[in-house]
């Protein structure tokens, strides 16, 4: 309080700095500090900033020096009467009675005006709390959906993945039927251009121990004594099955012996 701290407040509107050094002084009990009131009151007629009085006597502004020289307290209020020294003194008391009183109702207007902006900001910071909840409350929703569908993916991805290794099991499977299809394809045709008894040509593919001789097989006949569609799946003659009339005829150039 301005009491308490024993100083008085410049009345300027806008300004409110503690009064030191010189001071301007009204007959409506205000101060201003020098720079304002020199401002303010350089024109005429002079109004008070304050209370929008018209200051027009001589004595109604007075530029005062607020802490004065011991010379000056000794001098100031010599020769007065005693009455006269007290009516001194009790308007200039008035006068700092009326500035703490005014500074008090400064006060609580501004701790009024205060808690009113502050209950108006608790309320708009409730709303915002609940917008805030509400939004909190959508993306929780929304984040819930979201593993919802990560886990059904998740589980699309372990049934792919299942599929896809059973399927490379298959391919697997089929990729050795075919290697051991084409191996006995191969292992047939040596035996077929060496003429049954001839060595193997040693070929890079092939696996160890198919350089040996090989004694010829017949070639297995299907079920029943009967050549059909099974012979063409294991026809193993580079331009298919033949026909009759594209086997070879025989050499007549050899000469046929006799029966004695």
């Amino acid at each position: 309080m301005a009491l308490c701290e024993d100083t008085l407040f410049c009345n300027f509107p806008k300004c409110r700095a503690k009064l030191s050094g010189f001071a301007w002084v009204t007959a409506c009990s205000h101060a201003f500090c020098d720079q304002h009131g020199s401002g303010e009151f350089s024109r005429s007629p002079a109004i008070c900033p304050a209370c929008s009085s018209a200051l027009s006597g001589k004595l109604d502004i007075v530029r005062t020096e607020l802490s004065p020289s011991e010379e000056y307290k000794a001098m100031v209020l010599a020769g007065l009467r005693p009455e006269t020294v007290l009516d001194i003194c009790a308007r200039a008391l008035a006068f700092w009675t009326y500035q703490v009183h005014q500074e008090r109702l400064f006060q609580e207007y501004s701790l009024s005006r205060t808690e009113s902006q502050l209950k108006q900001m608790e309320k708009i910071l409730s709303q915002q709390t609940q917008s805030r909840e509400l939004e909190l409350n959508g993306m929780r929703g929304e984040i819930s959906s979201l593993k919802r569908v990560t886990d059904e993916y998740k589980r699309k991805y372990s049934e792919v993945s299942e599929r896809l290794m059973e399927r490379n099991r298959q391919y697997q499977k089929l990729q050795g039927l075919y290697d051991s299809l084409r191996l006995r394809n191969m292992v047939v045709g040596v035996e077929k251009e060496s003429g049954g008894g001839m060595m193997r040509p040693y070929s890079r593919d092939a696996p160890p121990g198919l350089d040996r001789p090989m004694t010829p097989r017949p070639s297995p006949q299907p079920y029943g004594g009967m050549r059909g569609e099974g012979d063409r799946l294991f026809c193993l003659e580079p331009d298919g099955p033949k026909t009759f009339f594209q086997f070879s005829s025989p050499d007549r150039s050899r000469s046929i012996v006799p029966k004695k």
